[in-house]
């Protein structure tokens, strides 16, 4: 894979996933969701090559049956994740790493992403999250997940000195946290599935 673009696409474990969602999908319809928006990102991918990043059994066996490589995880936490499939991949020889969160349901491609040399951050409809961020190895870019990481992540690219690019998209930004994040016609929510825990 040396010189190569992959993605990499941290997965929570479906079980207990999507909590915030709890006050409109019980938990087998929201485990339902996350799957189905996980299968969509790697399905999205294609024809790029795909890693899924997780610290459970569940989505290890799952992410292989994809079709997907694994890095198995021990400490929580979305950033401390991805960080640790961004050095996996980079010792694999990956020059440059895609790393789209498994929560985009209308994602359709993500191969135009890597078309820059440098950083490419695609922010969430907010402007306030970054939903992929795109980044070359080596370069010790550090994430920073969490309220606010698309100014944080402009912010790291210009610490280390490289070109960056806003590549905003109406497919990619949107993220699914909170009830009012399934409102789009395009998303199928098990509604019949819904009630409380």
């Amino acid at each position: 894979m040396t010189g190569s673009v992959a993605v990499l696409i941290p997965v929570k474990a479906f079980e207990g996933a999507k909590a915030r969602l709890a006050p409109v999908l019980n938990p087998t319809a929201r485990a339902d969701l996350a799957r189905s928006m996980a299968e969509t990102v790697i399905t999205a991918a294609s024809p790029l090559p795909v890693t899924v990043v997780c610290d459970c059994d569940e989505v290890e066996a799952w992410a292989r049956l994809m079709g997907a490589d694994v890095v198995r995880v021990t400490e929580p936490g979305l950033t401390a994740a991805v960080e640790a499939g961004v050095e996996a991949l980079a010792s694999a020889g990956v020059a440059t790493v895609v790393v789209a969160h498994g929560d985009l349901p209308l994602a359709t491609g993500l191969g135009h992403c890597a078309d820059f040399a440098g950083v490419t951050l695609v922010p969430d409809r907010h402007h306030d999250g970054t939903p992929v961020a795109v980044v070359p190895t080596g370069v010790g870019f550090r994430f920073a997940y969490g309220p606010g990481s698309f100014a944080a992540h402009v912010a790291e690219a210009e610490r280390l000195g490289l070109s960056w690019r806003s590549l905003p998209d109406e497919h990619l930004g949107w993220d699914v946290d909170e009830p009012a994040d399934l409102n789009h016609s395009a998303i199928a929510v098990g509604r019949e599935s819904a009630g409380t825990p």
